[in-house]
């Protein structure tokens, strides 16, 4: 078990009162699964995505990862467990602008304190695995949207992250770029890299093995929920 949740609620606070986000939330990730977590704008998705990605805290509630509570953990505690574990693919590739393909995907090396020649020899190995070795010098402005993602992607895998957490990772990509990428988290998965998809797509969702839904801040199995997606 590569990760469990137990009982996470989520409330945040809007004046005088209590606003419940995420409401008894509890599943686990078997090391090596391609999960997709599914909802609309509103769900609670992001706040989950925020919450496995240890960037928020429940509420109240358990969150095991590689078998260990890091319920309570302290902010520099989080951002090492995030550093380590976990590698992130975001809609809008949050990348530095200035910098270059490799120069991007080398940033989480720096903060892992990896010595410069070995950040980039892992950089362009990264590049390398997601078909940009040609690109490794151009800045992110030089690149189409799907490049940008892939270079986003060679970033969160540099570390060798134990989950690729991917926030709509096709969202800001047309079709074809979209499959390119899809399928790129097929090929890492078959490689052995657990990845835990947050999606408002249903045919996004679909490539993944196993899709849950979120409504309202409950979370079921997508067989549960079929028939919501229909009525929007």
């Amino acid at each position: 078990m590569i990760l469990q949740l137990e009982h996470i609620y989520k409330d945040y606070n809007q004046e005088k009162f209590v606003v419940p986000v995420l409401k008894d939330v509890s599943f686990s990730v078997e090391e090596g699964e391609y999960v997709a977590i599914m909802g609309p704008s509103g769900s609670g998705k992001s706040t989950l995505m925020n919450i496995i990605g240890c960037l928020d805290t429940p509420t109240s509630g358990t969150y095991f990862l590689k078998g260990v509570d890091i319920s309570g953990r302290s902010d520099s505690e989080m951002s090492k467990i995030r550093n380590k574990s976990i590698g992130f693919v975001f809609q809008n590739f949050n990348l530095l602008p200035k910098q270059s393909a490799v120069e991007n995907v080398a940033l989480p090396l720096l903060y892992s304190g990896v010595p410069r020649k070995e950040r980039r020899e892992r950089a362009k190995a990264a590049l390398e695995k997601v078909g940009l070795e040609d690109r490794l010098e151009f800045k992110p402005t030089q690149l189409s949207g799907g490049q940008k993602q892939r270079v986003a992607i060679a970033r969160a895998i540099v570390t060798k992250p134990d989950i690729l957490l991917a926030d709509e990772p096709t969202g800001a990509l047309d079709t074809a770029s979209g499959l390119q990428v899809m399928e790129l988290f097929k090929q890492l998965n078959q490689e052995g890299m657990t990845v835990i998809m947050i999606t408002h797509d249903p045919d996004i969702a679909a490539h993944a093995h196993r899709v849950m839904t979120i409504r309202d801040g409950i979370l079921s199995s997508a067989e549960e929920e079929e028939f919501y997606y229909e009525e929007e």
